[in-house]
């Protein structure tokens, strides 16, 4: 039988098999024992994981603050987020004692892309120079991405799996088969803060320049492009 804590001495050379033991021994738990496990299994130095502080960020973060206050959070600020999110951050900062980094694009880079509207014409530029570069500096870093992507908020998210390794690295997603009623249940018992945007009908938010309200989930996201992924996840 395989020993899964030293899967770590390993990755990025993970065999297929491993990928499938991890799956198996993590999918009948719930989130919360998935992260617990998750330290059990792997070295918190290793571990990189990521928060847009948007729409519902509190789910994922206070099941990680209750598990893992040495856990590093790390918050790609792309100089378009709404002056609402930044607040968010630094409440959910506060309420949960996190430790939060942030990240962005090389002055220049992001520069160009104020002055040229890069977002009008090619959004997926726009999100490879402010959010994907920003996080590939430091992805070598780590061994294990931990990221709050859920099922049900795109068809790309739900063909995902609890462990998949992506490039070098291998992504762990403790909320993925959370159905949204469960989210919304947890939410409500344990009181946790929305985005301020939610209750203007934002579901899902990102930059300014590519977020508006209404619509379902992602919808709100890119409008008028087939677009709805940043390109982080894929």
């Amino acid at each position: 039988m395989l020993n899964t804590r030293n899967i770590i001495k390993t990755i990025p050379n993970i065999s297929e098999e491993e990928i499938q033991l991890l799956n198996k021994k993590y999918k009948p738990l719930s989130a919360r024992e998935r992260i617990k496990q998750l330290y059990i299994d792997f070295n918190v130095s290793d571990v990189m994981l990521t928060s847009s502080f948007a729409a519902t960020s509190a789910f994922l973060l206070k099941l990680f603050s209750d598990t893992n206050q040495k856990q590093e959070v790390f918050f790609i600020d792309t100089g378009y987020h709404f002056e609402s999110t930044i607040k968010y951050k630094e409440q959910l900062t506060k309420k949960y004692g996190l430790k939060v980094t942030s990240i962005s694009a090389l002055k220049e880079e992001h520069e160009f892309t104020t002055k040229d509207k890069t977002w009008t014409k090619n959004p997926d530029f726009c999100c490879s120079i402010n959010k994907v570069n920003p996080l590939n500096s430091i992805k070598n870093n780590y061994k294990i991405w931990v990221s709050g992507l859920m099922k049900w908020q795109s068809d790309h998210r739900s063909s995902l799996d609890i462990f998949e390794l992506r490039g070098d690295i291998l992504k762990f997603y403790p909320l993925l088969d959370i159905t949204k009623a469960q989210r919304d249940a947890f939410i409500k018992e344990h009181d946790l803060p929305f985005h301020p945007l939610v209750s203007k009908g934002y579901n899902s938010i990102g930059c300014k320049h590519c977020t508006i309200p209404g619509g379902d989930d992602r919808s709100g996201r890119w409008n008028n492009n087939p677009k709805t992924e940043c390109g982080l996840h894929l």
